[in-house]
């Protein structure tokens, strides 16, 4: 064999070694998330944070050999990676960036909207702050983020903690090994880069917020914690209420006492070989939860030294036929589409002030129900929905141009949908899980991606409703809309975008067509629906991106749909304008998708009231009795 033969051979097998050596020393992925992180007691690491932008990643790869250093450097030997955080001690040191002297963005937050020069940046940026802590014996720590888009590599005392990829989900790592009692430093490096093989892929319609978006924490455990825990009324026996706990701790014979002191209900269970105890309650005396009436209670859950406190709220829905059931009536879902973003203060929304100025105009708006588009949003979301009674439906951003056969962009995608749920799986207001919006229907391998998504949900919860926003097959010689996308057989309930009026027509349009919806048996909902209007611009109703032009749709929509005897909800596209580089009319919508009802300046539009006042007539139509 020649020397260049066994040369490359070397090299090839010296770099497989590196890998599976950088694997198991650098290529920690999360630790199990945390349930009910919102309220174990922690330690914030919320404020302002050091930070470095990295377009050619200086500080994270090798600039010969494109390698990132935390695959194949000696970090200790080197002061080159940003996250060695080298400080210089002789006159002649050359190091090149400097966190103590860098500017600071404030954590959370996106930095597009805190850095004018950030504004459209996407790539690598350099997270550092330095905190406080002391070590408690027979405690664990973990690292819990409540979201970094997109990409974040995490490390703490100059040591790797791990890697996360997904915008929109939390994750922990288990850092008890890093930490140390006194002053301790973490660095974060985020990307946010589109990418075709990621979760969304190259293109979306809404802002890429690129950083640190959601909260920073540490939380302290003990030695044995619960892990997980699920606990919703069954529904098929809804006076037995069902589920589980987990501890970390694989072993069984454990005791785990679940409690609801308000209902008097308290009982104890043991822990299975895998460490995990099956729930059943009696759920007799249990006030249901209703939009009119969300009603939660305390519950207490408790394994040896750990203890957690949770407000669940009870309730039952499903899909009968073509009606959707709260609790065992029907109901018609009043709803209204929203990105996560505060209008008023400009960038991603992320806290609980934030969600409730978004929840407080849906309310006014008569709605019941929101979708929170397209990906998922803060846990605060979810919690205030609880307590307000308002129902949701949460997706996740397969979107458009997604890679259906890349196994990684599969991974990325259930991953994503396996932490919405593990995390919002005990809030009452969740109510449809969303694997998908506007994917292709002529694609064959979108329909196994979407299929294998929806059997992964259904394995995660079997309390709640599976769909997915599709699109409508329109024939526009016969006037006749069906819906033919194949998925339609695999959800719960048969959800579409229909724009008629907007793109291709005009409103005039909307009255001469008919909805044939004979070949499903299953509740109907419009998951959008909407026309762009720019806030006080009026004119004649047939000029376009008037307000007049955009209440002419909503009058003509709304009646259209009325129509439809299987129609059960709807939730129109979109409660307030919001950022999108695709929409670039100047003097119209100038980076704004112009679709809201209100302005990105709180201001309410025409259509507005025309929706608020049909949800009233609507709620009028759909009175139930509120039971127990």
């Amino acid at each position: 064999m020649s020397n260049l033969n066994n040369n490359l051979i070397y090299r090839f097998g010296t770099v497989a070694l590196l890998w599976a050596i950088s694997f198991m020393a650098y290529g920690q992925k999360p630790a199990p998330l945390l349930q009910n992180a919102y309220h174990r007691p922690s330690v914030s690491l919320n404020g302002q944070w050091h930070y470095i932008v990295d377009p050619y990643e200086t500080g994270y790869r090798n600039h010969r050999r494109w390698e990132p250093f935390d695959e194949f450097v000696n970090t200790k030997a080197s002061a080159a990676p940003y996250w060695a955080n080298a400080k210089k001690t002789a006159p002649s040191q050359r190091i090149e960036y400097d966190f103590e002297r860098s500017p600071t963005l404030e954590v959370p937050g996106d930095w597009n909207h805190q850095q004018d020069e950030l504004l459209y940046y996407e790539g690598t940026l350099w997270y550092e702050r330095d905190f406080s802590i002391e070590l408690q014996p027979g405690q664990r720590y973990f690292l819990y983020f409540g979201a970094v888009n997109y990409r974040a590599d995490v490390y703490l005392n100059g040591q790797k903690a791990g890697y996360h990829e997904g915008g929109y989900s939390p994750f922990n790592f288990e850092v008890t090994e890093l930490l140390k009692s006194g002053l301790n430093e973490i660095v974060v490096r985020v990307d946010n880069r589109r990418s075709a093989g990621r979760v969304p892929g190259l293109t979306t319609d809404w802002w890429n917020y690129g950083g640190i978006t959601r909260e920073v924490k540490i939380i302290p455990v003990p030695d044995v914690f619960i892990q997980d825990y699920m606990l919703q009324l069954d529904p098929e026996q809804p006076a037995i209420a069902r589920g589980y706990v987990q501890l970390n701790e694989a072993k069984p014979g454990q005791t785990v006492t679940i409690s609801i002191p308000e209902a008097k209900l308290s009982r104890t269970f043991t822990t299975d070989t895998a460490g995990r105890a099956a729930i059943v309650l009696s759920a007799e005396g249990l006030k249901r939860w209703y939009p009119e009436r969300p009603k939660r209670y305390e519950v207490v859950l408790q394994s040896g030294r750990d203890t957690l406190l949770d407000q669940i709220g009870f309730r039952t829905i499903q899909a009968s036929g073509q009606d959707l059931l709260l609790n065992g009536q029907p109901i018609f879902l009043r709803g209204i589409s929203l990105h996560e973003e505060n209008p008023m203060r400009g960038g991603r929304a992320y806290s609980r002030e934030d969600m409730a100025l978004l929840f407080g105009w849906a309310r006014e708006l008569n709605c019941n129900m929101l979708r929170l588009a397209h990906y998922p949003h803060n846990e605060h979301a979810a919690r205030l929905a609880d307590e307000l009674g308002l129902l949701l439906w949460e997706e996740v951003p397969v979107y458009w141009g997604i890679n259906y056969t890349n196994p990684e962009t599969y991974a990325q995608a259930e991953q994503q949908m396996q932490s919405l749920v593990q995390r919002d799986k005990n809030r009452a207001s969740v109510i449809i899980w969303s694997v998908a919006n506007e994917t292709p229907r002529e694609d064959p391998d979108r329909l196994s991606f979407l299929k294998s998504m929806a059997g992964a949900v259904r394995q995660l919860d079997t309390t709640r409703l599976v769909s997915a926003a599709l699109d409508r097959t329109e024939d526009k010689q016969e006037k006749r809309v069906t819906v033919t996308d194949p998925f339609a057989a695999y959800s719960d309930m048969v959800s579409v975008n229909e724009y008629i009026g907007w793109y291709g027509s005009t409103p005039e349009r909307i009255p001469q067509m008919r909805w044939d919806l004979s070949s499903h048996d299953k509740p109907f909902f419009i998951s959008e629906f909407g026309a762009g209007a720019l806030y006080n611009y009026r004119g004649a109703r047939e000029e376009i991106w008037t307000e007049d032009y955009q209440a002419w749709m909503y009058e003509e929509t709304l009646q259209m749909l009325d129509e439809i005897p299987s129609l059960r909800g709807m939730t129109p596209w979109i409660l307030v304008d919001f950022r999108s580089p695709r929409r670039n009319l100047p003097n119209i919508q100038d980076g704004w998708n112009r679709k809201g009802l209100i302005s990105e300046g709180g201001f309410k539009k025409e259509a507005f009231y025309i929706l608020r006042d049909y949800y009233a007539k609507k709620a009028a139509q759909y009175r139930y009795d509120i039971k127990n």
